[in-house]
């Protein structure tokens, strides 16, 4: 299980060379997820989203607050959680000039797996993709989707326990997003826990278990997509959405 408890980042920005103020790009988040969940981080560009799956993934430090994996905190057992998790970022760069292969067998080999464990993992990756056409292809030779396969690719190779996915599907064709989708749910039937963040209402609303809504860096709503259309009468999370934030403002 993640626990997150009271997540909190603030940042120091300059208004001009000498004044500066500070912000909050998320503000005393809390929530949890369990094994075999997926929990959606839903919100629009610049609501703190990948601020706060970066510090749920140990890359930013919170201001203030706690997390938590099955009972671990990053403090004491840093290495010991990042083993178990899947980080994918929407800026993510690869090595061009690699073969998805040889990108994949040097990602196994940093988390110290065994040539023979590589190269099986490596065929039951590209089973899941569906990567064999491309697999022995560089990565600079790819499309959009195949590039996110593979990004999501190096994220499996020691088969972890948590999924944290920033934006996966962002730019991608039907295809390639339908492919990464029924990764995720082929992934919460192994039990795993997947923690996914996006602005794509509706892609959410038919994958999700829950959601946790943020505006503003805060929660303005958390539960089932179900229990948020009956809580704000809509008939979906994209109208239920605009309806607690009061409709969109010319500025936004």
């Amino acid at each position: 299980m993640v626990e997150v408890n009271k997540l909190t980042k603030k940042f120091v920005r300059y208004k001009n060379k000498k004044e500066k103020e500070e912000f909050y790009a998320d503000k005393e988040i809390t929530f949890e997820a369990k094994e075999g969940e997926i929990i959606g981080i839903l919100g629009p560009n610049g609501a703190g989203k990948t601020t706060l799956l970066r510090m749920i993934a140990g890359i930013l430090e919170p201001t203030k607050g706690s997390i938590s994996f099955d009972g671990l905190n990053y403090k004491d057992n840093e290495i010991e959680i990042k083993q178990k998790i899947a980080y994918l970022s929407g800026n993510t760069k690869l090595y061009d000039t690699l073969s998805t292969y040889e990108l994949l067998k040097m990602c196994g080999g940093i988390y110290g797996m065994e040539d023979k464990n590589i190269e099986k993992r490596i065929q039951e990756i590209s089973d899941i993709l569906n990567m064999h056409k491309f697999l022995y292809n560089r990565i600079g030779t790819l499309s959009t989707g195949q590039t996110q396969r593979v990004n999501i690719a190096r994220c499996l190779v020691h088969d972890p326990k948590y999924y944290i996915l920033d934006e996966a599907t962002t730019g991608l064709d039907i295809i390639s997003s339908q492919i990464i989708l029924d990764f995720m749910k082929q992934e919460k039937q192994k039990g795993k826990t997947i923690l996914y963040s996006t602005h794509y209402m509706e892609e959410a609303e038919n994958i999700c278990d829950r959601v946790i809504m943020i505006n503003n860096g805060e929660v303005i709503h958390a539960g089932t997509p179900k229990e948020i259309k009956e809580d704000t009468q809509t008939t979906n999370l994209r109208d239920a959405f605009f309806k607690m934030i009061g409709g969109v403002s010319i500025e936004e």
